[in-house]
C-alpha cells in the first residue's frame, strides 16, 4: 500500500480491516504458530497486485476526501 503519510490520520479502522481480509487469503501460518507466531505471505499474482494498486489509490481519495470536510487542507493536494 502506497498510502501518503499525510493522509493517516483520515485512515478508519475499517478501511485498514478491508486492506487486511483483501490479503488474508495469502497468509499461512506455521505448523507452530501457537507456539512460534511466525507464518508466511505468499507472493502476490499480477491480479492481485494491481487490485492492490486500485485498493491504495481508492483509498487515498477517501481520506483526501476525509480531509476536505474535516475542513484540513493537504499540503500535498493536486
Amino acid at each position: 500500500m502506497k498510502l501518503r503519510l499525510d493522509l493517516l490520520e483520515h485512515l478508519r479502522p475499517e478501511d485498514v480491516m478491508e486492506e487486511v481480509l483483501a490479503n488474508n487469503h495469502r497468509y499461512k501460518p506455521e505448523p507452530l504458530f501457537s507456539k512460534t507466531g511466525t507464518g508466511s505471505l505468499l507472493s502476490a499474482s499480477t491480479e492481485e497486485r494491481a487490485s492492490e494498486v486500485q485498493r491504495s489509490t481508492e483509498l487515498i481519495k477517501k481520506a483526501m476526501e476525509r480531509s476536505k470536510q474535516s475542513g484540513q487542507s493537504s499540503s500535498k493536494e493536486s
